[in-house]
């Protein structure tokens, strides 16, 4: 199998700088962190952020930690490479079957298994010397987000709904914003987390539309095969839990107006995304699925501001 002449990635930002200036030696490796598509890396990251911003709120500090949300954004932009990277490496068989993923790094002959597996370490380590930078607690809380990290690739083969466990993981950094400045979890922690383990499954749900007609042929699981014509209400019902579990830990913090100004902005994103959605529209479905960027980000926007408006109260 080989990808397209300059070795793109189907669903890869068009014109991104990794096709335009970056070293062509380096572009295939490039690719294969997804730094191409900086989607997934937000994703990860805004958790991160949001759990920052409530732990300020309750610690009533005047801002969220700067240095943390640099630490998060590097960390992010890291373990977002090294599990893709380990992703590709397990799923390369099956992602050479699917149109989308066969012209990726691993299927389409651009990058070895080996050197592969040599640039996964070399990023894992960049996350390690960032998660080395906080407490005890969150270096343990930190480590153990690998656990689903791990058995992730594999779900796909053995459960109808591989999301939940991609949830596990990527909706981790709402324990570490928390933890980072407490030393401990606590229930807003816990709740954001469940919410936002809520709020990937609905998302992902979203992206595996792109795959449905493949995945049938391969004998891929996913959650949108198995929502098949409920897929909106399944997706409806996972944002709406989302929410839910987000008002809680908001609650559970003492956030202000301003706070729950931005839980009533991303609902309202949420929810737009539902009425939007289309089966089988996989164009539509890859720009419903990165407009969570921007519903995180304006959720990240109200927790971080009600912080500061907080602070200049008090």
């Amino acid at each position: 199998m080989s990808g397209p002449a300059d070795g793109r990635v189907a669903d890869a930002v068009a014109g991104h700088w990794v096709d335009r200036l970056a070293p062509r030696a380096t572009r295939p490796y490039l690719r294969l962190a997804r730094i191409d598509r900086p989607i997934g890396w937000w994703l990860l990251l805004l958790p991160c952020w949001w759990s920052a911003a409530l732990a300020a709120t309750r610690a009533d500090h005047p801002w969220p930690d700067p240095w943390h949300l640099v630490l998060f954004l590097v960390g992010a932009v890291a373990m977002r490479g090294a599990g893709s990277t380990y992703n590709d490496i397990a799923d390369r068989d099956l992602d050479a079957q699917v149109e989308r993923t066969r012209s990726r790094p691993l299927p389409s002959g651009q990058v070895r298994p080996r050197a592969a597996a040599l640039f996964l370490i070399a990023q894992a380590l960049v996350g390690l010397a960032v998660l080395l930078q906080f407490n005890g607690t969150a270096i343990l809380v930190g480590l153990c987000s690998l656990a689903p990290v791990a058995i992730y690739p594999f779900m796909k083969r053995v459960m109808s709904m591989p999301q939940a466990v991609l949830g596990l993981a990527f909706a981790w950094g709402a324990l570490m914003g928390w933890v980072a400045v407490f030393g401990t979890l606590g229930a807003p922690a816990l709740l954001l987390y469940a919410g936002s383990v809520a709020w990937v499954i609905g998302y992902d749900t979203i992206y595996a539309v792109q795959d449905i007609e493949d995945d049938e042929i391969a004998g891929i699981r996913s959650s949108a095969r198995l929502f098949g014509d409920r897929l909106k209400l399944a997706v409806g019902l996972c944002y709406g839990l989302a929410v839910l579990c987000i008002a809680l830990a908001v609650r559970g913090a003492g956030g202000g107006p301003l706070a729950w100004l931005g839980v009533l902005a991303f609902a309202g994103h949420l929810a737009w995304q539902v009425w939007s959605l289309r089966e089988r529209d996989g164009r539509g479905a890859l720009a419903l699925f990165r407009a969570n960027r921007g519903a995180g980000l304006i959720l990240f926007a109200g927790l971080a501001a009600d912080t500061v408006a907080l602070g200049w109260l008090y």
